[in-house]
């Protein structure tokens, strides 16, 4: 399989330019899958929830959704997108997948970071795995990476590849994910996106680029420069998480012990 990102600064608030540019960039790619940016149509920086309504799009029958469908359907790869989600009077920061066949799977962020607590409702899909062919793939976005239960959720419910769209500031993630692909045996492929933004007065934000896949035996198999923008498309093959051994004797997920696992101490304990 040939699976890949494609690393860019998207422009704030203009859908059709980022579009223009993931189509360009998806036709000179060749790939089976390819993973964009989180929020990758419309910018990160919000000033008002009116910003958010304004550059948002309805699942399956939004002009911009139903561009990135085509595009898959001209080249024949499955593309993995951040965009805004509207339904109701709610915003979710989610992504989609999309295939030859339309529109595959929507993922909405479960952990959101910093001024997304804002303007968006935390996701409520769970950690849903989608069937590609040659693959079992489920997406989680960016912040997600902090929290071991979002890839080993995924894991769980089947996946090979984690389709990781992201909008890092902070520097830990990259390291972070040659962990999370180790101790789960599976890929991931983090899209993160390059540039600045400093909107409304607030402080600006500088994204770290570094875009990368793992294996399952965490080798890091390419990353990008902090500042680069381009297309990576690699061959990988996803029948090799379906191995669990870290051991001869060893299966990671038959090895578990939830019995012996809890959650219950309270906060307040933790903290005194």
């Amino acid at each position: 399989m040939r699976a890949g990102v494609f690393q860019f600064n998207p422009v704030f608030g203009d859908k059709k330019a980022n579009l223009d540019k993931i189509e360009q960039a998806v036709l000179k790619a060749e790939a089976d899958i390819i993973v964009l940016p989180e929020l990758c149509l419309s910018g990160y920086q919000f000033t008002s929830i009116d910003e958010v309504a304004a550059l948002s799009d309805k699942i399956p029958e939004s002009e911009s959704i139903k561009r990135l469908a085509g595009i898959s359907e001209k080249t024949g790869t499955y593309i993995a997108a951040g965009f805004i989600e509207q339904q109701g009077d709610k915003f979710y920061n989610a992504s989609v997948l999309t295939g030859p066949e339309g529109v595959a799977g929507v993922y909405r962020k479960v952990h959101l970071f910093f001024e997304e607590k804002e303007f968006f409702t935390p996701g409520d899909l769970g950690f849903p795995v989608f069937s590609i062919p040659g693959a079992k793939v489920g997406m989680m976005i960016c912040f997600d990476w902090l929290f071991p239960e979002a890839a080993r959720s995924l894991t769980l419910n089947g996946a090979d590849i984690i389709l990781h769209p992201a909008n890092l500031v902070l520097p830990y993630c990259q390291q972070a994910m040659i962990t999370r692909c180790i101790e789960n045996r599976v890929f991931a492929v983090t899209a993160n996106r390059t540039g600045r933004e400093k909107r409304g007065g607030k402080p600006e934000l500088k994204f770290t680029g570094e875009s990368q896949i793992v294996d399952p035996k965490g080798n890091l198999l390419f990353r990008l420069g902090k500042e680069t923008e381009s297309v990576q498309i690699i061959e990988i093959d996803p029948s090799i998480a379906g191995n669990k051994m870290i051991t001869d004797i060893n299966d990671i997920f038959m090895d578990r012990r939830p019995d012996v696992y809890t959650n219950q101490v309270q906060r307040d304990e933790r903290t005194g």
